[in-house]
This record gives C-alpha cells, sequence and structure tokens, in this order.
C-alpha cells in the first residue's frame, strides 16, 4: 500500500469520529499553547529588562558595595557600608581612574513625604546633579545644580505618583513638602514612566544625595557609585582601574576579600539574560507535562479505536493488507492527530501571547514587545510529532498484531 493511499486512509480514520478526534488533540492543544505563551512572554520581559538596562548606557559602570554573593551565607554582604567618601575621592581622581567621564555617588533609602495632611511613603533617591543625565530625566521645572548639592540645599525632584498624591492633581511646583520633619522645596515634578524602568521614578523623590545623607537618612556610606567613561571600548580597563584604586583605599591585597563588587552594564545585562532565560524554559519545561498527560490520552483513545475497528482491520487483512501496513495507519493517525494539535497550538498560543502583550504595553505603560517565539515553535511542532510516534506506537503494533480470521469474527 502507498503512503498516499496510508494517507488518506488515515484522514478517513480520523473524519469518521471527529468529535472524539477534536477531543483527542486538545491535551495537545493545551500543552503547546503554554509553551507558546511561556516562551513568548519570556522572551518580551527578557527584551524589556536587557532595554532599560542598556538604556542607561553601555559605558556605564556601578560599583556595589559588598562583594558578589555566591552563596546563602553571603547574602548579607549585600548590605555592606564600604564605599564612603574616601572612596569617592580616590576615584574621581585621574591619576587612578584615567578614562572617567564622569561619577555619581547615590544613596536609596525609605521616607514619608507630606504636604498638609496628605502624606506618602516613597523611596529617596540621593545623587549628584548628573542625575537627569545618566538616567535621561526631564523634569517640569529644573534639577538641582552642583551648587546645590554641594551646599546641601534642601530642594526636591517629585516622582509624579508623588506629586498628584501630595497636591491631589494641582501644581505642586514650588511648594515645600516635609521629609523627615525638615522642609524641601519642590524645583522640579518627572513626567509619568509607568513603573517601565529599573527604577521606578513615579513613586520616587530625588534629592541631592549631601542633603539625603545628613537630613534624612543620617547615613556617611553610599548605596552605589555610578561611574561613566568617554567611550565603550573603555569600560574593560577603567573597571580594572577601579577594582586597584578601591582595594588600596580599603588595604584589600587579596582579590577574594574585596567588599566591593564592579559591575558594567554587559556584565548585568549577561546576568539578567541568563536568569531571565533559565526561567522562561523553566516554566516552558513545567507546562510541557500536559504534553505528556495528551500522549497518554492519544493512546488510551487510539487503544479504543483499534478494540472498535477489529473488524475493519480483519477484513482488511483478508483482502491483502499487511502487518506494516495496518501498523502505518495508525501510527499514522496518531501523528496527524498530535501535529494538528501542535500547529493549532503554536497558532493559538502565538495569538495569545500576542493579545497579552498589547495589553501589557498599553496597560502598565512599557514597551514590551511581542515576539515570535520560533524557537518554541519548532519545539512545539517537534515534540508533538514525537509524542504521536511514541504513544501512538503501541496501539498501532496492537493493531498491525491482530489475526484477520479472529478480528472478522470479533462482535
Amino acid at each position: 500500500m502507498t503512503w498516499k493511499h496510508t494517507f488518506k486512509t488515515s484522514l478517513t480514520g480520523l473524519s469518521t469520529n471527529r468529535s472524539r478526534s477534536i477531543l483527542t488533540i486538545l491535551g495537545i492543544v493545551i500543552g503547546i499553547t503554554a509553551i507558546m505563551l511561556v516562551v513568548s512572554l519570556g522572551a518580551g520581559a527578557q527584551a524589556l529588562i536587557l532595554g532599560q538596562v542598556q538604556g542607561l548606557g553601555t559605558n556605564t559602570i556601578a560599583i556595589i558595595p559588598g562583594r558578589e554573593p555566591t552563596g546563602p551565607s553571603d547574602v548579607t554582604s549585600l548590605f555592606s557600608d564600604s564605599l564612603k567618601a574616601k572612596d569617592l575621592v580616590a576615584l574621581s581622581n585621574k591619576a587612578n581612574v584615567p578614562d572617567l567621564k564622569s561619577i555619581m555617588p547615590t544613596v536609596i533609602g525609605a521616607g514619608t513625604a507630606s504636604y498638609g495632611s496628605n502624606t506618602y511613603q516613597t523611596t529617596i533617591f540621593g545623587a549628584t546633579e548628573l542625575e537627569g543625565e545618566i538616567f535621561d530625566l526631564h523634569p517640569r521645572g529644573e534639577f538641582y545644580t552642583q551648587d546645590d548639592v554641594l551646599s546641601q540645599n534642601s530642594v526636591v525632584v517629585l516622582g509624579s505618583k508623588v506629586a498628584d498624591h501630595l497636591f491631589d492633581g494641582e501644581d505642586g511646583l514650588g511648594q515645600k513638602v516635609k521629609i523627615k520633619g525638615r522642609n524641601f522645596r519642590v524645583i522640579g515634578i518627572l513626567p509619568a514612566t509607568g513603573g517601565g524602568s529599573l527604577l521606578n521614578f513615579d513613586d520616587m523623590v530625588l534629592v541631592p544625595y549631601t542633603a539625603a545623607q545628613d537630613y534624612i537618612l543620617g547615613t556617611k556610606y553610599f548605596s552605589r557609585i555610578i561611574i561613566q567613561t568617554v567611550t565603550d571600548a573603555q569600560v574593560p580597563a577603567t573597571a580594572q582601574d577601579i577594582a586597584l584604586t578601591l582595594r588600596e583605599s580599603h588595604n584589600i591585597t587579596d582579590p577574594t576579600k574585596d567588599d566591593f563588587t564592579v559591575q558594567t552594564q554587559q556584565d548585568l545585562a549577561n546576568r539578567l539574560s541568563m536568569i531571565t532565560g533559565t526561567l522562561t524554559y523553566f516554566l516552558a519545561a513545567m507546562a510541557s507535562i500536559a504534553l505528556f498527560v495528551g500522549g497518554v490520552g492519544i493512546m488510551n483513545i487510539m487503544l479504543v479505536a483499534v478494540t472498535e475497528r477489529t473488524r475493519e482491520i480483519g477484513l482488511r487483512k483478508a483482502l491483502g493488507a499487511r502487518d506494516r501496513d495496518i501498523l502505518s495507519q495508525f501510527l499514522l493517525e496518531a501523528v496527524l492527530l498530535t501535529v494538528i494539535g501542535g500547529i493549532v497550538g503554536i497558532i493559538l498560543g502565538s495569538g495569545l501571547a500576542f493579545v497579552i502583550s498589547v495589553g501589557l504595553s498599553q496597560g502598565l505603560g512599557v514597551n514590551w514587545q511581542f515576539i515570535f517565539p520560533w524557537n518554541g515553535a519548532f519545539l512545539g511542532f517537534t515534540v508533538s510529532a514525537l509524542i504521536g510516534l511514541v504513544f501512538g506506537g503501541y496501539p498501532a503494533r496492537q493493531a498491525s498484531k491482530k489475526s484477520p480470521i479472529e478480528a472478522l469474527r470479533y462482535e
């Protein structure tokens, strides 16, 4: 029997029990749809995160207090106070870091801002006048200046949510808000960002880091020091210069004892890409359990079909069909069921992923891209075909082994 005839016979067998065939492939459709959704949305999240990281500029280097955690015992190093004013002075020295373009210390803490009877629990972000340039912030009003930083002036730039809550939608420029008992004059209000940044500036108040340290947080150390080089090519050498300078400042001779972490944007992008990629494929693997369940369902249904079509099998064998012809027919039926389910799942999963991506973009106000997961589609199509072969093999073999005489007598 030719493959063309086998294919037509298999289609006829499936179409005869159309409702059962549709219900049989439902498990495959659900599994492939889940895989497509997870992989597509995971790729969109990865693109969004990496876009935010790269938006800070590939010539940016972050110095983080505490050594990079390598295990649970290193978690406490994340809360280190190892970056201090002497380090800022040492790093600002061109003799130590010759390719340095700009340097910005930052401090971060929690606080409450109030205006009249309105209060708002917010994040205090202290930095220098370079903050607007590095993070590409353009407030309505103005940003604080170098003189404000040096003079520890009590001025503040409010995030959009903070301003809306404190001033009930009215213009707050020039007004004074109270933070930890001290009045800060509002000199700027940021436009809404929708929380689409690694730092959600909508919920922050930005002040000179000197004022934040002395008047609000009461600290003498930095949460981060951000350095920019003139060109991207200078980043690796500058990272080495920073490490050598801080080791000398901290009297460290063994690099394994570093109480700081030097992190380039490329390092961060690679790490985030690895984390999001691993998480995506882990979730896809969990979703593929539905494919296994669907495969078991197909095997059960095919076994039922073999029993119901026993007389058909006997008649075909009596007319000259060989064992391999019967095997090919029932195996092809199982593969067709799973492949059709895979195609439907790919289309449905892609469509849902597109709709969700558009909804996330509009609802969260972020640039969430729809990315068609070619790898997920290939994986889903291949796995669905393999499931048809694996789970359809046993029923097909059972059908091919039936005796034509006994099959014809079957009632």
